[in-house]
């Protein structure tokens, strides 16, 4: 099986972000012992450096986001055709319904976009979209409520419980 830049971030996820995300969120391992890690788990080089420039791509976002004094506003989001050609119709109708719930706003709907067009995948199924918008939420202040919620939906399904 083809190994993806998202699976190395699932992994990365599942084995090491979440379990910190108490009360610090600073990775308890460094990168190069992560990398290896990652390595010795049968990941390419390739999809690990690019895995780690995504985080890193994710956090410049976050930071810009986090500086600019943009309000919200009630604009409705209109699709490029590359934003298209890599999510359906479903996964665009998630994105609308995780806002309209309150699970994202515009900025972390905009983090979410950013970090799928990110990805080299030519289409993003509802699955991985899931995962974006849950690694998305992590860090984000002020939504560890909307976190909880994407991650009870994420991990049930990931363990094979439907809602």
């Amino acid at each position: 099986m083809k190994q993806t830049v998202l699976d190395v971030l699932i992994f990365l996820f599942e084995n090491y972000l979440d379990d910190n995300h108490s009360d610090d969120n600073d990775i308890a391992v460094d990168e190069d012992s992560l990398r290896l890690e990652l390595k010795e788990s049968g990941f390419d080089e390739t999809q690990i450096a690019k895995a780690f420039e995504w985080l890193q791509g994710l956090a410049t976002q976050q930071d810009n986001l986090a500086s600019s004094e943009v309000a919200e506003s009630t604009a409705i989001r209109v699709y490029t055709s590359n934003e298209k050609n890599k999510l359906d119709l479903e996964s665009r109708g998630f994105l609308l319904f995780l806002e309209q719930i309150g699970v994202l706003g515009q900025h972390s709907r905009e983090l979410v976009l950013d970090r799928v067009m990110a990805l080299e995948s030519n289409l993003i199924d509802m699955e991985q979209l899931k995962w974006v918008v849950l690694m998305v939420l992590f860090n984000q202040p002020g939504k560890e409520e909307a976190f909880g919620w994407m991650e009870d939906l994420v991990m049930d399904e990931h363990n094979g419980l439907m809602h």
